[in-house]
Parts: C-alpha cells; structure tokens; sequence
C-alpha cells in the first residue's frame, strides 16, 4: 500500500549557510569542535566548504568564488545563485539561507510544487568533479526542486535535491567532530503567519503541519510565531551531542560565547556562523 504523504514525510537534506568569507566559516566552524571538509567548487561561481554528520545530513556554508560566473549563472536562471543573491542583497552575506530536502524525483516535486503554488523557479542540473581521499575522481551529479513562500522572493527558501550520480565515498573521518555533534535534531524557524508557514513546510516536506512545526523523516521543523516577520526566516540548527559537559568545556576552553538555557548550549551566530547553534544531549 502506498503511505500518504503525512506517513513518509521528506528527511532533511543539508542547510545552507551563506558566508562572505569560507575561510572564516572554516576558522569558526573549527573552534565549535566540527570537522570541516575540503573546499567544494560549483560549476556556477559558488563554493562550499561541508559540515557532514553521521545521521547524513550536513551543514553548506556557501560563499561566492568567482562573481562573473555567479553573474553569468543568474542571467541564464539559476535559481539556486539567484535566490543566494537576493538573500544575500537583502540579510548581508551572513545568514542562513535555506533548508533543504532528499528526494528520489526532482522532476515530480517540481510538478508539485507548481500544482501547489509555491514553486520558486525552474528545476536546476548540474554536475561537478569529485575526488575522494585516495584520488580517485568522478562526477556528482544533483538535480534540484524549488519552493519558497510566495511574494517572499529574498526570505529564506527551501529546496528538494535529488543525487542522480552519487560516488561511494567513507566519510566517517569527516563525520567525528570534536564537540560530540552526532545528529540534527531540529531547524527552528519563525513566521509571521504560522499557519501559512506551517502549509508551506508541509507541501515541501511532503508532511503534516502540527500547529508547531513539521515533523520531517529525520529530524523537526519548529515555527516560532512572530508578529510582523514577514515569511519564514531561518534561525536556528539544534544538534544532539554526546555530553553535553564535554560540549560546554570545549566551548569555554575555545572562549567561544555561549549561554546554558536548562539543557541546552545556545550559540548565538557570528561571522562564519550564520545561524544561532544549539547543542542538546543525545537521548
């Protein structure tokens, strides 16, 4: 029997995390106790540098590499380094820009997402050279689905990604971090309409809205209720570590700025770190 959408809802993917800097987000991701991989290079001007956790998603601090080809990419509608540009022109170059979906069909989540009205431009294709830790190389390949609120073209926006080439690779090297960080346990957002972002969220995450939030295969959207904030605004990543002590030793030992709210450890965001970074305990 085929499950209904609120059965089988969407696990997360990865957020998107734009940086003036990658350097910067590298430095500052570091002294948070993450394990950073390698510089990633889009074919279309931007670059990346990803936090991998062992639940499979990840963290994609994005900065622009080369802007003539950001440029080009925007001119010939790519919508994913157009709605970077838009939300960078509109929050600077720090933020935290998108949440992003696993999918086995980006072609039908565009349907979808059109059917719905909340498309936010054309699906996207595209490849780029993969090297793995014993140089062998190949070609990953993705293929990418748009939604956002609409009318709220530089608030944040979300996506569906689709690997449609997938090297092997073990990344369980990149996925120890020194913080204990094992796992994403929710996104918190805020609206000014729940009700509407809560729909929102539901289609994209192929779920169902609980008043609160939307529970996805992996993890937890949270909507936090804000009068006058326009569309949803992403705010927050929460992750399970390991002991929490250990966490918060790190922390202090790194001089990192950090307050202990019940139990958890709330970051607030700085340059390189565009979202407010909370650690809980793994249960």
């Amino acid at each position: 029997m085929t499950k209904s959408p609120s059965e089988s809802p969407r696990p997360l993917d990865h957020v998107v995390l734009p940086t003036a800097d990658l350097a910067l987000a590298r430095r500052r991701l570091a002294a948070l106790g993450f394990n950073v991989s390698p510089q990633g290079t889009h074919p279309f001007g931007t670059i990346n540098c990803c936090v991998y956790l062992s639940d499979g998603t990840f963290l994609e601090p994005l900065a622009i590499g080369d802007k003539a080809a950001a440029d080009k990419a925007i001119v010939e509608g790519n919508e994913f380094v157009a709605r970077d540009r838009l939300f960078r022109d509109a929050h600077g170059d720090e933020g935290f820009s998108a949440v992003v979906f696993g999918t086995d069909d980006a072609d039908s989540d565009h349907s979808e997402f059109v059917a719905a009205g909340v498309s936010a431009g054309s699906r996207l294709d595209f490849s780029r050279p993969f090297v793995d830790a014993s140089g062998k190389s190949d070609q990953a390949s993705f293929r990418l689905a748009f939604a956002a609120q609409p009318n709220a073209v530089a608030d944040a926006f979300f996506f569906t990604c689709q690997r449609a080439n997938a090297p092997a690779v073990d990344r369980s090297a990149l996925q120890a971090h020194a913080n204990g960080a094992r796992r994403v346990l929710a996104v918190e957002l805020a609206a000014g309409d729940v009700e509407a972002a809560g729909k929102l969220l539901a289609t994209v995450a192929r779920s169902k809205a609980d008043g609160a939030g939307v529970p996805l295969a992996n993890a937890r959207l949270s909507i936090r209720n804000v009068p006058n904030a326009g569309g949803v605004r992403l705010e927050t990543m929460v992750f399970a570590v390991d002991s929490l002590a250990a966490t918060r030793a790190l922390l202090v030992e790194h001089a990192i700025e950090h307050d202990l709210d019940g139990n958890r450890l709330v970051v607030p965001p700085a340059p390189g770190q565009g979202a407010t970074f909370i650690f809980e305990d793994l249960k």
